[in-house]
């Protein structure tokens, strides 16, 4: 088993890390204080082709596999989660839906403009009594007047209400027990972005309710075959925790790298903290379960890429480093002593960012579900 990246990966790694630390690191806690979207970088990131890595070059994508794509969302989230976030949503969950069932005019009108980063795209499952029961939606979608008419709404929306939205995927009822997939344009009326949630961490991703109120789209606004979207839903989720796992790796791996650091230059009782076993503990342990949760990662995203079955594996890694991501956060501001509890060091940004990695895309209870059904239990 070769454990080395290919040197298209590690140039793809070393890009993106040049970019994180020096676009994204000097701004995120200004973005987060502030709360405000980063779109300066999100553009910077499309003139890279980094906002449409696993998608074909013929739609704009940049014709990279799901590796690349982890390796990137690592990189990003290293630095910071928000960005890496904004563009995790936007590729797993915005784009992947068009890429894997859409028609060819959908693709043709949608893809060129998300792979470049030009519009951002959200994806709406989870409602009030619809999250982890993701097939109990609400939202319905009748035909009626030559389309679709839409009622219902959504809850914890990434990308759907940033200035450059472009449109939203949707699941609604189409039938007693029949869920459908639509494309909703921002703009389109009966559509309405709420206000943004005030949120513990990612201060600088946009995430919103949505709701649609005689919301009218044409007929061909359905997407892929209707009644298939419940079975197209779960298949990008596990597509997305592959994303979500390499956000938890990604953060582990940046708490752990500010933990090091301060580690070496502060000093008690006349030396430096690394010195002392009990900082040392905490530090090989941390590298350690990083090294083994980047190694479920990059499985997760191998098995995906040789088009074998990569559900366990995802849902594997999702659950080790959203915990990771935690543990990581915790031990670097535990490290950091008092200055851990103060903004201005990156540790408590991602302290309070790290949580969300056990809930969103699928809480731990979830992916434990799915691991136990997977074996058979």
């Amino acid at each position: 088993m070769d454990l080395d990246l290919s040197d298209h990966h590690e140039l793809l790694r070393r890009t993106v890390r040049e970019f994180a630390e020096g676009e994204v690191a000097p701004v995120a806690g200004e973005l987060d204080r502030t709360k405000s979207v980063p779109y300066e970088i999100i553009r910077k990131l499309g003139a890279l082709n980094l906002m449409g890595i696993p998608f074909p070059e013929e739609h704009g994508g940049a014709g990279g596999d799901t590796l690349a794509y982890a390796l990137a969302v690592e990189e990003l989230a290293r630095v910071d989660s928000s960005v890496a976030i904004t563009l995790c949503a936007h590729t797993s969950l915005g784009t992947q839906p068009i890429h894997l069932f859409g028609s060819e005019a959908q693709k043709d009108e949608w893809l060129p403009r998300l792979c470049a980063g030009e519009i951002l795209g959200a994806f709406g499952l989870t409602e009030a009594e619809a999250g982890s029961d993701a097939a109990n939606t609400k939202t319905r979608a009748r035909l009626g007047g030559g389309g679709w008419v839409i009622d219902g709404s959504k809850q914890f929306i990434t990308n759907a209400g940033t200035d450059i939205s472009g449109l939203v995927t949707i699941t609604a009822l189409t039938g007693e027990g029949e869920i459908s997939n639509f494309l909703v344009p921002n703009g389109t009326p009966g559509y309405e972005q709420g206000e943004p949630y005030r949120k513990m961490g990612w201060n600088a991703s946009d995430t919103r309710p949505l709701t649609f109120d005689d919301c009218r789209v044409p007929e061909d606004s359905l997407l892929g075959p209707r009644g298939h979207g419940l079975r197209q839903f779960l298949h990008v989720l596990a597509i997305g925790r592959i994303g979500v796992a390499a956000m938890g790796l990604g953060l582990a791996q940046g708490a752990f790298d500010e933990a090091l650091a301060y580690a070496r230059q502060r000093r008690a009782f006349g030396r430096a903290i690394s010195s002392f076993q009990a900082i040392q503990i905490k530090l090989a342990d941390m590298a350690t379960e990083i090294e083994s949760a980047r190694l479920l990662v990059y499985r997760a995203a191998l098995l995906k890429d040789s088009g074998r079955d990569f559900a366990l594996a995802a849902a594997q890694a999702k659950l080790k480093t959203g915990r990771l991501a935690v543990r990581c956060a915790e031990e670097a501001v535990q490290i950091h002593g008092g200055y851990g509890y103060i903004e201005e060091y990156p540790v408590c940004r991602m302290y309070r960012d790290a949580k969300i990695l056990t809930i969103g895309e699928g809480t731990d209870e979830i992916q434990q579900m799915v691991i136990a059904r997977a074996l058979g239990a």
